[in-house]
This record gives C-alpha cells, structure tokens and sequence, in this order.
C-alpha cells in the first residue's frame, strides 16, 4: 500500500526540527549522494565504537537520498548492511550513495561509509519500492 510522504523535517538522521537528531545535510553529484559525519559518544554501542544500528542509519538514508534528490519518492523494502570495520567515536567520515538499478516499482541503491583515509567502514545495499 502506497503512503503519501510528508517531511515534517524531524527525521533523525536528516531533519533540521528534530532536537535529538543528527542534522545531516545531503548533496548531489553526478548521480551521486554524499554526506560527512563526525559521531560522537553519544551514537556508541561498545565503548567509543559507534553503534551498528546508527552506522545503518547513515547508510540507509544516504540510499533513498540518492532516489529523493532526483525527484523519486521511496520507501526501503529492504535493506542489508555488511560492516568492514569498526568506527570509533571522533572519527569523522563520508557516506556516499547511488542508484544501480531502477525500474517502475522498485529501485536498487548501493553505498558506503568510508574514513577519509579510504578505510572502508561500512557498506549497503537496498531496494526501494518507489511511491509515485
């Protein structure tokens, strides 16, 4: 069943309103999304390793950004995250992300988050079921 999306600008990872989120700001190039992000203590599971589930976060929001920002509306249908190495907290990163495939219903998305040194942190992979 199809939504109508509305942003309410209180999305955790890119919502201006939302007070506890992140506040990340995307871009677009070439067909490619990309953001930076320093977490901080606050975003760790293990002691100054960053949570999984944030690193996912990052990572799922750069993929439907990479369909937003080019005027399709998605949802994630489904999304698999594979983790290279750990992050730890202060360290400052880029996630980036881009559209592979596209069809009428479904669109599939990769990305990655890497240090600015290029050590891989995390990568993903998900389909988006479009809403237009």
């Amino acid at each position: 069943m199809k939504k109508d999306l509305e942003d309410d600008h209180y999305c955790f990872v890119c919502g201006e309103d939302n007070p506890s989120g992140l506040h990340l700001k995307f871009s677009l190039l070439d067909g490619m999304v990309r953001t930076e992000f320093i977490p901080g203590k606050i975003h760790q599971g293990y002691k100054d390793i960053v949570h999984g589930g944030i690193i996912s976060a990052l990572l799922d929001e750069a993929m439907v950004k990479a369909a937003l920002l080019q005027g399709m509306p998605v949802v994630t249908a489904e999304i698999t995250v594979r983790f290279r190495n750990p992050l730890a907290a202060g360290e400052a990163v880029i996630v980036e992300a881009a559209i592979i495939k596209s069809n009428k219903r479904i669109i599939e998305t990769t990305g990655t988050m890497k240090k600015y040194d290029s050590t891989l942190i995390a990568e993903g992979y998900a389909k988006l079921l479009r809403q237009d």
